[in-house]
């Protein structure tokens, strides 16, 4: 759980992760592929204070919803959980707009950035 003030803390970290490690800019595309976490809601402040928009989608997504999506978006980034990483790098060779990829959790995976550890 997170206060408010908390919540408005952690959010312009996280947009200046977004902005800084990421390289993203204003009006950049993200996608979020998250279970129900309370980072959801963090990149979700953090993309509206940093003008980055953000396409959510659900933990339930297959690697096919995922590369079609990554392809009509022209996202930049892509974030998700360690546990859904593996689904998600299976189509990450056929993205030529991606520029980074975020996790969120625990784990560490080579070419990623974790978001824990940069906050």
């Amino acid at each position: 759980k997170w206060s408010f003030e908390e919540l408005g803390s952690l959010s312009r970290k996280a947009a200046n992760v977004l902005s800084g490690a990421c390289g993203l800019q204003r009006g950049d595309r993200v996608i979020a592929v998250l279970p129900r976490v309370p980072e959801w809601w963090l990149l979700n402040v953090a993309c509206m204070r940093a003008g980055i928009v953000l396409i959510p989608g659900t933990s339930q997504l297959t690697a096919k919803d995922i590369s079609y999506r990554l392809q009509a978006s022209k996202a930049k980034c892509i974030i998700t959980s360690d546990t859904l990483a593996p689904a998600v790098e299976s189509v990450l060779p056929g993205s030529q707009f991606l520029k980074s990829k975020l996790i969120v959790g625990q784990g560490s995976r080579d070419g990623w950035l974790n978001l824990k550890e940069l906050l």
